[in-house]
């Protein structure tokens, strides 16, 4: 069983850079410094928001309006790491 709680620390892992490299990308393409007349930027945008907006549309709905500031990546990440600690501290009940 340790190696399934392996696995999904990984997969835990996995996501939170893929929602840290959507949140960095983000801001590169607000100021400009990453143009999305590129190519290769437009695939990889598009392919994160199609990877990312099933798990951030639920949580948007249940958020309140806070304009211009989007908070649920921030959740999303908490919920990660609550999953987390929740798998690394029962790691030891499957043994």
């Amino acid at each position: 069983m340790n190696s399934i709680a392996d696995i999904l620390l990984l997969a835990i892992d996995i996501a939170f850079w893929i929602v840290l490299i959507h949140i960095i990308m983000s801001w590169l393409i607000t100021f400009n410094v990453l143009n999305m007349s590129q190519p290769l930027v437009y695939q990889i945008w598009s392919g994160l928001n199609r990877l990312l907006e099933p798990i951030y549309g639920p949580i948007r709905r249940v958020l309140p309006n806070t304009g211009g500031l989007d908070l649920a990546p921030l959740i999303f990440i908490f919920g990660l790491y609550a999953l987390e600690i929740v798998i690394r501290n029962n790691i030891l009940a499957f043994a």
